[in-house]
C-alpha cells in the first residue's frame, strides 16, 4: 500500500481504514506477557514461536471496530497518522475483571465425551483449551475424577500496555476493498481487485473457492464493504475453468502423495492473523 498524504494530518475518527504498527502487553505481578504485536522484533523478544512462514508486519485496522476491546479501540479516536500513542488500560477498560463465578467444575466422564478429547493425539492437561457448549475455557487443575476449567479471558484481570502507531490512512477504494477482505477473512494480498463507476468486483483467489471459512465469511464482508465504501453494486467473482483432456489426464495420473494439500505454504488463518497471541478474548 502506497502512502496516502490526503487528511494525514486530521485525526482519526471511527471508521477509518489505517495501516497500523502495534504492540499489546499484559502487565503481571512481576512480569509481562505479550499479547499481539505486528512486529517481529517484539515477537522474538518476548520468545514467542510463531508458525513455520509466518510474517509480522504493519496489518490494515478499522478505527472503533471490534479487533481490540471497545475501551482499547477507543484510544485509537483522535490520534495521528504518523505519530505513536501509548497507554495503559485497567482491566475494565481492557479484558474485563476475572469472575470467579466462570471457573467452573466438571466430571472427567463429561470432558473425555468432549469431541476434541476423542482424537487419537488428545492431551489433558494444566493450560488445555476446552471448547465446552460453545465457551472456551482453559484448564486450571484436574484430577482423576474431575476437571476445573476457567472460562475467563485469558488476560480477564491484568492492566494492558499499549502502543500504537498509525503508519498511513488506507483511502483508494480498492485498497479500502482488499483492506476489509483482510481484516474479514484474511489473503486479501491474494483477491484481484477493481472498482469502476460505482461497481466493486472483488475476484477470488483460487484457494478460497472451495474454502468453508470463505463461504462463511461472505455475508459479513458484504455487509462491511457496503457499510465502508457504499458501491452501487459488489460482483464476487468464482471463475471454474474446465481443464483441457491432456490436463485431466495429467491429474488423474499425479499420485495423492505428490498432489498438492489445501493451504499448502499457508502460514495463517484469519484468526491467528499471524500474531503472537489472539488480541480478542471474548469467546
Amino acid at each position: 500500500m502506497s502512502p496516502t498524504t490526503a487528511s494525514e494530518g486530521s485525526p482519526l475518527k471511527s471508521g477509518d481504514l489505517v495501516l497500523l504498527d502495534y504492540e499489546v502487553w499484559a502487565e503481571g505481578a512481576d512480569h509481562a506477557d505479550l499479547v499481539d504485536t505486528t512486529r517481529e522484533e517484539v515477537a522474538h523478544k518476548a520468545d514467542v514461536k510463531l508458525p513455520e512462514g509466518a510474517k509480522l508486519e504493519p496489518r490494515p485496522h478499522l478505527v472503533g471496530g471490534d479487533y481490540f476491546p471497545s475501551g482499547i479501540e477507543g484510544s485509537l479516536v483522535g490520534a495521528k497518522v504518523g505519530e505513536t500513542l501509548s497507554r495503559e488500560f485497567p482491566p475494565a477498560e481492557a479484558f474485563g475483571e476475572r469472575d470467579p463465578k466462570l471457573i467452573e467444575l466438571f466430571s472427567m466422564h463429561e470432558i473425555s465425551r468432549l469431541p476434541e478429547m476423542r482424537r487419537e493425539d488428545a492431551e489433558l492437561q494444566t493450560g488445555t483449551i476446552l471448547t465446552i457448549k460453545g465457551r472456551r475455557g482453559r484448564v486450571v487443575t484436574l484430577t482423576a475424577a474431575r476437571v476445573r476449567v476457567d472460562f475467563n479471558p485469558p488476560f480477564a484481570g491484568r492492566k494492558i500496555r499499549v502502543q500504537f502507531h498509525p503508519l498511513e490512512r488506507i483511502e483508494e477504494p480498492v485498497e479500502q476493498a482488499r483492506a476489509l477482505v483482510e481484516l474479514t477473512y484474511g489473503h486479501g494480498k491474494d483477491f484481484d481487485v477493481k472498482s469502476h463507476q460505482g461497481v466493486l468486483t472483488l475476484r477470488v483467489p483460487e484457494r478460497s473457492k472451495f474454502d468453508f471459512g470463505w463461504m462463511a465469511t461472505k455475508p459479513k464482508l458484504i455487509d462491511r464493504l457496503r457499510t465502508q465504501l457504499k458501491p452501487k453494486a459488489i460482483h464476487l467473482v468464482e471463475e471454474y475453468v474446465t481443464p483441457s483432456a491432456k490436463e485431466a489426464a495429467a491429474a488423474a495420473s499425479t499420485p495423492e502423495s505428490e498432489a498438492p494439500t489445501a493451504g499448502a505454504g499457508h502460514a495463517h488463518d484469519h484468526d491467528s492473523k499471524a500474531t503472537a497471541a489472539p488480541a480478542k478474548q471474548g469467546d
